[in-house]
């Protein structure tokens, strides 16, 4: 029996979808879906860049799912997923600049403009809890 490695490396991350999607997040896995949505959101917006990396199964899905219990959230719920929906996640870094490509990391947001963003070295050696903090207090300044 023989097996896509197409099929496999779905099969393998849908899982690692399925973590920010069952919070509500909002998967975008095209170019046009991201160009129809992040410049065009009105109020604030965040943006994760999963990955299938340790620090995005350790700290990055869990901070974020985290902070998204918060009293004040962002207005709209993103993602793309680096190394799988390339062409989506090449897009949406269009609009994080000056910050070079990184996975994981997560952006806000707001009327179309990055205010707030993370990337992956301020992901992989802090706690789930902290990067929740952090959003958590970039919400609460930034989302009302």
């Amino acid at each position: 029996m023989s097996m896509s490695f197409d099929r496999y490396m779905k099969d393998m991350v849908q899982p690692m979808r399925d973590e920010l999607t069952n919070l509500g997040i909002q998967e975008l896995t095209t170019p046009e879906e991201v160009e129809n949505s992040l410049p065009n959101s009105k109020g604030t917006a965040l943006v994760v860049i999963n990955s299938v990396c340790g620090c995005a199964a350790g700290q990055c899905r869990p901070g974020v799912a985290m902070a998204l219990n918060n009293a004040i959230v962002p207005d709209h719920l993103y993602t793309v997923f680096a190394g799988q929906d390339k062409e989506a996640t090449a897009k949406a870094r269009e609009y994080f600049a000056p910050y070079p490509p990184s996975s994981p990391s997560i952006a806000l947001m707001k009327d179309g403009q990055l205010v707030h963003f993370i990337e992956r070295h301020q992901v992989e050696d802090r706690s789930a809890q902290d990067i929740a903090d952090e959003l958590s207090e970039a919400f609460n300044r930034l989302c009302q």
